[in-house]
């Protein structure tokens, strides 16, 4: 059976593997063969730039320009090239040195200091910083983009509907009238939090040998100053140097930067089934696209698909991350190999997460809001005012003032005309009973439209 979309294993790999190409560039196999042969030529240039080394002394540009070749030409059938060295090495890391040190075998300057290639290195040196580059690429060009994008459009939402009053719902039941805009700020409010958490973890690295105290290194060269070259490799990549580790760098800022997105993903899986919710009860319409359907037995139906798959996405992709984030910091004295098969499934989580916000992004654009019902449900239910009412009672020292509302209120439905007769009752002064006889269920919003345009 040929490896193709409709024989895939995974679904990110097949039925969504065109919404999932940016990601697939990034954590595929090819993209982590290419992020590692990117740091092997970054740590060669690093060592060549160092004047202790005296045996890499007199490169030209063009020499050290050839290293740099090597990585920003690095395509898909250089990566088929490294993976036909790894058949026979069985060591992936391995592979990418033999590949390099074939690639410069036949540049003069470079043929008599191959052995450099990987030089007193141990394969984490280069699989943390690659895996570490691959995550900071993923965050910066594709989730954070994508969830930027998701609060712009929720925050014109909210504008938008800043004013369109709507009845509560809390325990299921009708309650205290809102805007439909402040409802949705609530999101973009929580969302652009977890966003700035997302953007704020630091991304580490390390170089630093077998168990993190430079013994190799040392024993060739004991004059160089090692941690320096080793900070200014990881911080030249665009990463923070981590100091202090053993075999491994202890994924800590791993835990942090899985943890950060599953909490973005938990929002948004309540804002799905908010709306698949508000879908449900008539407060919102979904655009009919044509030549769609709804059910195989049932033409009529519209469902909120895209809100019930992001929903599934994001359960999917947080159990991934929340594991890894348990996983991945532990790991037996120096070193053991759990963390690694695991590491190969960032991308899978990733790419749920991306899936998720694509469908949530695309549910929102199919909706309409339904004021009629809107409006509607508010007329319906003018028991609502029972919650100003008694508190102006309250103002004025009525006795019993939340007893009174309940016994009018409590599980009866009331409307205008007997909620003016209990106000003109009351002992309150003629204008505040003026104003509570003015105020209808859709009226009575707080500051709801304002919190909605300031967000």
């Amino acid at each position: 059976m040929s490896p193709n979309t409709l024989t895939a294993l995974s679904p990110v790999d097949g039925r969504y593997a065109s919404r999932c190409a940016e990601l697939r560039g990034i954590f595929s196999e090819a993209g982590l063969v290419r992020a590692r042969v990117r740091v092997e030529a970054a740590w060669l240039q690093a060592l060549a730039a160092c004047p202790g080394i005296e045996e890499l002394r007199g490169l030209t540009p063009a020499d050290l320009a050839a290293v740099a070749q090597v990585a920003t030409d690095f395509g898909e059938d250089d990566a088929a090239a490294v993976k036909a060295i790894e058949r026979e090495t069985n060591h992936d890391v391995k592979a990418v040195e033999y590949f390099i040190k074939g690639r410069l075998a036949d540049h003069p300057a470079w043929a008599s200091r191959l052995e450099f290639v990987h030089f007193a290195c141990t394969s984490e040196d280069i699989n943390n910083l690659a895996y570490a580059l691959m995550c900071l690429e993923a965050r910066d060009h594709v989730l954070l983009p994508r969830l930027e994008g998701l609060a712009a459009t929720l925050r014109a939402m909210a504008h938008t509907h800043a004013d369109d009053a709507m009845m509560s719902r809390t325990h299921g039941q009708p309650a205290t009238p809102t805007t439909l805009g402040k409802e949705v700020a609530v999101f973009v409010h929580r969302l652009r939090r977890c966003i700035e958490q997302f953007r704020a973890v630091r991304i580490l690295g390390k170089a630093n040998g077998a168990v993190g105290n430079y013994n190799a290194h040392l024993a060739a060269y004991p004059d160089v100053d090692w941690p320096a070259l080793s900070r200014r490799l990881v911080e030249g990549l665009g990463l923070q140097w981590n100091p202090y580790t053993t075999q491994i760098e202890p994924h800590d800022w791993t835990a942090e930067y899985f943890d950060a997105l599953a909490r973005a993903n938990t929002v948004l899986i309540d804002l799905c089934r908010d709306f698949w919710g508000y879908i449900s009860v008539g407060c919102f319409r979904q655009k009919v696209v044509a030549g769609e359907v709804g059910s195989s037995t049932m033409p009529h139906k519209v469902n909120p698909i895209d809100f019930e798959n992001a929903e599934g996405n994001f359960g999917v992709a947080n159990a991934l991350l929340r594991y890894m984030a348990e996983k991945l910091p532990v790991s037996r004295w120096q070193r053991d190999l759990t963390d690694s098969t695991v590491q190969r499934n960032i991308g899978v989580a990733l790419a749920h997460t991306d899936l998720a916000i694509q469908s949530v992004s695309r549910g929102l654009a199919r909706l309409e809001v339904d004021h009629e019902r809107l409006a509607a449900d508010l007329d319906a239910n003018w028991e609502l005012l029972a919650e100003p009412i008694q508190t102006v009672m309250r103002r004025y020292a009525v006795p019993g003032a939340y007893e009174q509302l309940k016994a009018l209120t409590r599980g009866r439905r009331l409307d205008a005309k007997a909620l003016a007769a209990f106000i003109d009752g009351l002992a309150i002064p003629d204008h505040e009973k003026t104003r509570l006889r003015a105020l209808s269920p859709a009226g009575y919003l707080g500051l709801a439209a304002r919190l909605a345009r300031d967000v």
